[in-house]
């Protein structure tokens, strides 16, 4: 759709023009599309060559129904408490005169650079019977034995820890978006700050806590790293454990579609309460506070201050300081460091081939929705945002029974990787690419044509550019997303080819912490660059 102004007399009339989108957009859009969605379809079909009376006796079994009822259990609590501590956190932030706002506003979302695998991990070197607490508290109390951490508590723990922060985003940025003036009047009415809160600020937060909550559910339904080293069986460890202890993987494959399904539900939920929208504001990093009058705190400062710090120093402080630990105790030790650079060197490759390929095949489906919106260009970029809602695991699975019987030659190498990262990770570039071309006026573009240009011309010179910052932000975020991912690693790399985030799994998963400790620390150190990145690319753009 363009616009076109023309001058009747002295009245001015803007009329729309619905222009057809270029076949080579169209074309390099519907391909993308297909490639996304090949991978659930290929699963379903090799679910339903089982028949019908094996998928029931898979599928109705009540050790199924138990793995569900468990599941919804862990991403109710997970969900629920994430959005408790986010909202308390957001409106401190953003609406408080907190001491230190600036740096709770980066200290408190710093946790998303911690896999769920990692932050495990630490936490079972920690909290687990034999740990860290209870051989201190061992000789002085004589205690013996400190309740489990292993199990429904501990995956509940370590997933509100790393998953907080998407909430926290969602709500700040609506914070930040939302004006004062119904609070304001809501207190010249007489209002105590606590019901205004109520009454008028926490109805404004509802689209945003839910979308959140949403994301979070999502992250916690796809884990498999937390939930698999703290013993409690969702469908990501019992699909994996039928995948790896069965020669028949049909029932590995039934409870994939299962999986499927109940990400869907919650997908179809998320963009319900325009979670497409929330997503795709989380992952362009809203870290910034922007300043704005604060509600005084007042005798309530103190325990602002007190559930920042303690939430800063259970999500951050501790597992770096565990970290730190059990290197040093590992170089004293005299672990084998050297063999973690080549892993580091892979992860970063894997990783940056990852984020440039997405970028890349973000660019047409995203030019397509936002320059010639209609119903093609809307499912195409439903389509490619079905990554999102699918757990890793199962697009992994897809991708071994599709490589390992139609495309043998690409199974187990780095292309089949890298194409399993831009299934998964697609929307997470989508989302800053999306947000740029929004800023660039059309009519730069249509100048650029009445010049002579022709359309892949105009697209080179000018329109790219004008999306390098959405481009920069995409890459990176995606970078930071696979350097974590696990389970499709895990499934999809070659023989030969290790990274970190398999080195960690594999040696926290034998209670080797010392060995886990560099390849973890590595794995943190990196991911945070690009998280140092947006932060800083969120200073300059509101300086």
């Amino acid at each position: 759709m363009s616009t076109t102004a023309v001058d009747f007399g002295n009245k001015r009339v803007v009329a729309r023009v619905r222009r057809r989108p270029p076949f080579s957009l169209t074309l390099a859009a519907s391909l993308l599309g297909a490639a996304v969605v090949l991978p659930v379809i290929y699963l379903a079909i090799r679910t339903f060559e089982a028949g019908s009376e094996t998928l029931a006796d898979i599928l109705f079994r009540p050790r199924v129904a138990a793995i569900i009822l468990r599941s919804f259990v862990l991403v109710a609590i997970v969900s629920a408490a994430s959005a408790v501590l986010a909202l308390a956190l957001g409106w401190l932030i953003e609406r408080t005169d907190l001491p230190f706002r600036r740096l709770w506003s980066i200290v408190t979302v710093l946790p998303l650079v911690i896999p769920s695998y990692i932050m495990a991990f630490l936490f079972i070197s920690v909290f687990a019977p034999r740990g860290m607490v209870q051989r201190i508290f061992a000789e002085p109390f004589g205690i013996q034995e400190i309740p489990s951490f292993y199990g429904l508590p501990g995956a509940a723990i370590v997933l509100i820890l790393v998953s907080y922060p998407y909430t926290l985003l969602t709500v700040r940025a609506a914070l930040r978006g939302s004006g004062r003036a119904l609070e304001e009047a809501s207190r010249t009415l007489g209002k105590g700050p606590w019901e205004t809160f109520f009454r008028v600020t926490l109805p404004q937060l509802r689209p945003a806590i839910a979308s959140g909550s949403l994301l979070v559910a999502l992250y916690t339904i796809s884990d498999f790293g937390a939930v698999s080293l703290l013993r409690f069986e969702t469908f990501t460890w019992a699909i994996y454990v039928q995948y790896t202890s069965y020669v028949d993987r049909t029932a590995a494959a039934a409870l994939s579609i299962v999986l499927v399904g109940f990400a869907i539900v919650i997908f179809l939920a998320t963009t319900r309460v325009h979670g497409e929208q929330a997503f795709e504001e989380t992952h362009q990093a809203e870290l910034g506070g922007a300043d704005q009058s604060s509600t005084p705190l007042g005798r309530w400062k103190y325990p602002a201050l007190a559930l920042c710090s303690l939430t800063t120093f259970v999500a951050l402080v501790i597992p770096m300081a565990v970290l730190l630990f059990w290197l040093i105790r590992g170089v004293s030790a005299g672990e084998e460091l050297g063999i973690v650079w080549g892993a580091a060197i892979n992860s970063a490759v894997v990783s940056g081939s990852a984020a440039t390929v997405a970028v890349v095949a973000a660019l047409p489906v995203v030019v397509l929705a936002v320059r010639y919106p209609g119903f093609f260009s809307s499912a195409i970029d439903r389509v490619s945002h079905m990554g999102f809602a699918l757990p890793g695991l199962v697009i992994a699975l897809a991708l071994v029974f599709f490589g390992s019987r139609l495309v043998p030659a690409l199974y187990q190498t780095h292309a089949m990787l890298v194409f399993a990262y831009l299934v998964l990770f697609l929307p997470v570039a989508m989302g800053p690419l999306r947000s740029s071309l929004l800023q660039v006026n059309p009519r730069v573009e249509e100048a650029g044509r009445t010049l002579g240009k022709r359309p892949l011309q105009v697209f080179s010179t000018i329109t790219i550019p004008l999306l390098r910052p959405g481009i920069l932000a995409g890459g990176a975020l995606v970078f930071l997303t696979a350097m974590k991912e696990l389970p499709a690693t895990l499934l999809l790399s070659p023989l030969d080819f290790g990274n970190l985030a398999t080195r960690v799994w594999a040696a926290s998963s034998e209670a080797f912490f010392a060995q886990a400790a560099l390849p973890a620390l590595l794995l943190v150190v990196i991911s945070a660059i690009p998280m140092m990145f947006l932060i800083g690319r969120r200073r300059t753009a509101q300086a």
